[in-house]
């Protein structure tokens, strides 16, 4: 297996990071940068010391003051269109005693992008080809609000960090970003950081909570004063992280693989559905899926994966008992003597899809999801689960997962996934370990 490495090096370089935007302080739109820019600074050496999340106007202000006297960096998300509300450039300007002054590059790609998209060119755009006077424009080919950015000033009285404005949608900021913000940042850190290279491996392990890993293994390696240990917890994951120079996560990464063992699914940042779809087409091998409640998202999960259509045959979605007889061939006995949740439907329905796709591997899940129409005897959270291979006998079991639908749904998804993994996995070793 390849361990995913984050290269970096000392960490020694100050950065933050301002997302600008009242709809993102509404709830109406998600923070997608600050995951990013983790990801993507750390090779760098790089680290986000802080993140300041501020509605539209004034408040701005206040932020790039705040920021000023603690930070080599400012990286500045949104508030550079050409609404009245878009005022980062000129705030900027202002604090920096700049003046606006027109780029005319930059307003002439607003007016080409304009024409070739057939849109009305509006004055108020204009707006968007203003820079800070001494700022570099940094061009953007997904939008029309250019990047910028204005080096740091060192002066007697006061000092302005390396400031970086940027569109706020994804689509532009990353582009932008990746051609110009990191390369730029890779330059200041330069020598200065020194020290040691350091690497961050992640551990994704099933099965396993979070409380389970730190007890485990996680304590006695937060002892080191070389190592930083971290966790992320999500439904039936956790993430175990360790930050440190390769030769000390050298040195731990046995004692780490020999308390996780099975339950580790990936060590570079591979989801399970992606651990699944690599495993079966090493191996050749396909599977399909008969979903009820989770209606369609263990297809979904597996679809996502780049190469999917090579392993994954067929998905049922068989909600009703009446769908469950037409396309699975059900009895209509098992459901009227046993109902659909239980371990003679779902057997039944796991060897229905490998019969009707032809698949090598079955996947099937039925359960009560809640919030309603659980009982004494199948209360909410009830499910049961089954996995059918040709050439073996069906394995079928329960399990009970009281919480809301959404949850539901991805821990059925995953432990039923997981326990393909183990199966594909086991045979795999097994296949390997083999004279020839």
């Amino acid at each position: 297996m390849a361990w995913h490495r984050h290269g970096g090096r000392t960490m020694s370089l100050r950065v933050e990071l301002l997302n600008t935007g009242s709809e993102l302080l509404l709830g109406t739109v998600r923070d997608a940068h600050l995951s990013w820019f983790g990801k993507e600074l750390f090779p760098l050496g790089v680290r986000i010391s802080r993140q300041t999340t501020v509605p539209d106007g004034s408040p701005i202000r206040d932020a790039f003051l705040e920021s000023f006297p603690r930070t080599d960096v400012l990286i500045v998300t949104g508030g550079l269109g050409p609404t009245t509300d878009d005022i980062t450039r000129e705030l900027a300007a202002e604090l920096l005693g700049r003046k606006m002054i027109p780029h005319q590059e930059t307003l002439e790609r607003i007016k080409e992008r304009c024409r070739v998209r057939g849109f009305a060119f509006q004055p108020r755009m204009e707006r968007q080809a203003m820079a800070p006077e001494g700022a570099i424009v940094l061009p953007n080919d997904n939008g029309t609000a250019p990047g910028l950015y204005l080096p740091a000033v060192e002066g007697i009285s006061w000092s302005s960090p390396h400031i970086f404005l940027l569109p706020g949608p994804p689509r532009e900021m990353q582009p932008i970003a990746r051609a110009h913000v990191l390369p730029r940042l890779e330059e200041l850190v330069g020598e200065s950081s020194g020290g040691l290279r350091k690497e961050c491996r992640i551990y994704k392990v099933v099965g396993m909570g979070e409380s389970m890993v730190e007890a485990s293994i996680g304590l006695k390696l937060s002892e080191r004063t070389d190592l930083e240990v971290g966790y992320c917890a999500r439904p039936n994951e956790v993430d175990f992280r360790l930050i440190g120079t390769k030769d000390v996560l050298d040195e731990v990464e046995p004692s780490v693989l020999s308390v996780v063992g099975d339950y580790l699914v990936s060590g570079d940042e591979e989801s399970m559905e992606e651990v699944i779809v690599h495993l079966l087409s090493k191996r050749h091998e396909t599977m399909a899926t008969a979903e009820s409640c989770t209606g369609g998202l263990l297809a979904s999960r597996l679809t996502n994966v780049p190469g999917a259509s090579a392993v994954f045959l067929e998905g049922f979605i068989t909600y009703s008992n009446e769908s469950k007889v037409e396309l699975l061939g059900v009895p209509a006995e098992l459901l009227s003597s046993h109902g659909a949740v239980s371990e003679q439907v779902v057997r039944s329905m796991a060897e229905g899809a490998l019969r009707k796709s032809g698949a090598n591997y079955a996947l099937a899940t039925t359960g009560v999801a809640g919030p309603g129409g659980g009982s004494p005897e199948k209360p909410v959270g009830t499910v049961w689960l089954a996995l059918s291979a040709q050439g073996n006998e069906t394995e079928f079991w329960k399990e009970t997962i009281p919480t809301d639908r959404i949850t539901f749904k991805q821990v059925v998804t995953q432990s039923i996934l997981d326990r393909l993994r183990r199966r594909l996995k086991s045979s795999t070793d097994s296949n390997t370990s083999s004279p020839s």
